[in-house]
């Protein structure tokens, strides 16, 4: 076995003691702005609020998987997406044909819905078909 440098391992023990400090002192830090937090809004999270950070990272992760995809991957990819869309048609068929005493937003909504998931779903098909015939043989 190797003899290792004892100035070396004195070294390396310092930079772990002032990693584990730094570490101690971060999280103690994001407890106060939890707690902070925490008191600010009462000790609950308004539901709007909760829902709209939802949204804003899925955009924001939805963005970076789809540019992230190779060409070779698009048709998978895009029958997971047109899978997705299908769900989307049932939630927004469910919406559209609500009682119409219970408001009309949640069916004007739900028919917005159904008409974009389904140009999703036909444009999603005629892709994919198009990009399927590039390897079919001509003759």
């Amino acid at each position: 076995m190797a003899e290792v440098d004892p100035q070396l391992l004195d070294k390396l023990r310092t930079a772990a003691q002032a990693a584990r400090h730094a570490a101690d002192s971060v999280q103690a830090y994001a407890e106060q702005i939890a707690a902070g937090a925490s008191a600010a809004s009462g000790g609950t999270i308004d539901p709007f609020i909760f829902r709209l950070a939802i949204f804003a990272l899925a955009v924001i992760v939805g963005y970076y998987v789809v540019w992230a995809v190779t060409p070779s991957l698009h048709t998978p990819l895009m029958s997971v997406t047109n899978a997705i869309s299908s769900v989307i048609v049932v939630g927004a068929l469910l919406s559209a044909g609500i009682d119409p005493s219970s408001g009309t937003a949640a069916r004007v909504f739900g028919f917005f819905a159904l008409t974009l998931a389904s140009v999703n779903i036909f444009g999603g098909f005629l892709v994919t078909e198009r990009m399927l015939s590039m390897f079919k043989k001509k003759g």
